[in-house]
């Protein structure tokens, strides 16, 4: 039971940060390598659960800080035209979140965008948890028979923070920041790419007539 409970608070604390988060899959693959006599499936439904808490947060976060407070009008009316989007391909848009959790891709940057959208979280919450069950179940599995092999000092977490893992986190942030400045309008009506240009200023008629004389 002790053990759950610290997977559990670890991959919380762990989905609960917007980058540079060490994988869950390290620790899936670190419990499975130091408690090769636990179920792997059980380690997987506890993580999942966490793994799933923890990123709806960082979407409600982004939802209610980001989207509701510091961006500004322009940009939440770009992103709305994603939102109707996603709101006509809804079973899309969750095949995509399950077959997503079944990776071991990081998956804060798509919580943040998808929050920017202001969409319900609950579908695309249980399509996450249902892959990642599968996903940590395997990764767990795959520990549990390297314990077997291996040296039981052997480190796996050797990765974390490397020069790759860095570069990748800062460009995965670039991509959301990207995604709230692309016209949306102009991708889903034309079908091109194109940079959003902050709207023009109306002129001061009153103090160009002045400035004129």
């Amino acid at each position: 039971m002790t053990t759950l409970s610290m997977l559990f608070v670890v991959v919380l604390l762990i989905n609960l940060m917007p980058a540079f988060a060490p994988p869950t899959w390290m620790a899936m693959s670190w419990v499975g390598f130091n408690v090769p006599d636990g179920n792997p499936f059980v380690f997987a439904l506890v993580a999942a659960s966490a793994a799933t808490i923890g990123r709806l947060i960082l979407a409600t976060f982004a939802r209610s800080l980001v989207r509701g407070k510091l961006m500004r009008d322009a940009d939440r009316e770009n992103i709305d035209v994603v939102t109707a989007w996603l709101e006509k391909h809804q079973k899309t848009t969750v095949s995509a979140f399950f077959v997503y959790a079944l990776s071991p891709f990081p998956s804060n940057y798509l919580f943040i965008a998808y929050g920017l959208s202001g969409l319900p979280l609950r579908f695309i919450g249980a399509a996450f948890f249902a892959g990642r069950v599968a996903s940590y179940a395997l990764w767990a599995q795959l520990g549990r028979l390297a314990s077997s092999y291996l040296d039981p000092e052997a480190q796996l977490e050797d990765g974390y923070l490397s020069g790759y893992f860095i570069v990748t986190q800062l460009a995965l942030l670039g991509l959301v920041y990207t995604l709230t400045k692309l016209d949306w309008k102009m991708l889903v009506e034309q079908r091109r790419l194109a940079w959003r240009r902050p709207a023009k200023q109306p002129r001061d008629v009153k103090g160009s007539h002045h400035a004129k004389r």
